[in-house]
């Protein structure tokens, strides 16, 4: 008899106890938390007001990610909230700039899964295709995903189920820059592949050309208690884009 009422005062203990953290939870993260943060600072040469034009290029394998919505956030942040005159235009020919955007990942993530990410800095696009797109699922899904529960947790107040809910945008971006006339640029560049389970193969890559390059990476993440995609993504393409447009 007394270790039946022992057991139900600890079930009862470990209840309020539960309940009381997922009350916490769910006050303390009813309100959406969307931060961007970039890997690297890039900071462009100064040109002419003439000179200041921009050719965008968005790319993504993320079926989930909407392109031509973030394509469209990003032109307002430098139609509307840049303030040095700079332009998006529609000719990579015209363009002073060139600024290649790669959404590599738009999923449910864990809490460390963000910092994980900007930890890896720029990988671009490219090497999706090959060896690092098995890096990015075991590591963002295995790795970054497993560094705590996907969701954070799933605790229950009053029959309800409250959740920890966080999303991750990763994107790698690529700026290409006109050099001056006169200035020629040499890029030396660095290949290993894997060839087989048991060999890779490298090559070195010199070229010249005139354009300079900026690479870095932006990981913005959103919090809230049972978010939903829909519900983050508006946000989490407004942060990025901005984050975008501070480079100029």
């Amino acid at each position: 008899m007394r270790n039946a009422i022992r057991l139900l005062c600890v079930s009862a203990l470990c209840g309020a106890l539960t309940g009381c953290a997922a009350t916490y939870t769910a006050l303390s993260k009813k309100d959406l938390d969307v931060q961007s943060r970039t890997s690297t600072a890039i900071f462009v040469d100064p040109v002419a007001r003439d000179r200041r034009t921009i050719y965008l290029d968005v790319k993504s394998g993320v079926m989930e990610f909407d392109r031509r919505a973030f394509k469209q956030f990003v032109k307002e942040q430098f139609t509307q909230f840049n303030d040095n005159g700079y332009q998006i235009v529609d000719d990579p020919e015209a363009a002073q700039f060139l600024m290649v955007a790669y959404v590599l990942n738009l999923e449910k993530a864990s809490p460390t899964a963000a910092e994980q990410a900007l930890g890896k800095g720029y990988m671009g696009g490219a090497v999706v295709a090959g060896a690092v797109a098995g890096s990015l699922a075991s590591n963002t899904r295995a790795g970054v995903l497993g560094g705590g529960l996907v969701a954070g947790g799933a605790e229950f107040i009053g029959g309800a189920l409250v959740k920890d809910v966080y999303y991750m945008l990763v994107c790698d971006i690529q700026i290409k820059e006109r050099a001056a006339k006169g200035v020629m640029v040499r890029k030396d560049t660095s290949v290993v592949a894997k060839v087989s389970d048991v060999g890779t193969s490298s090559q070195s890559v010199s070229e010249v050309s005139d354009q300079k390059e900026y690479r870095t990476r932006i990981v913005t993440h959103a919090n809230k208690v049972n978010l939903k995609l829909e519900d983050a993504q508006e946000q989490m393409f407004k942060k990025t884009a901005y984050a975008m447009a501070g480079f100029f």
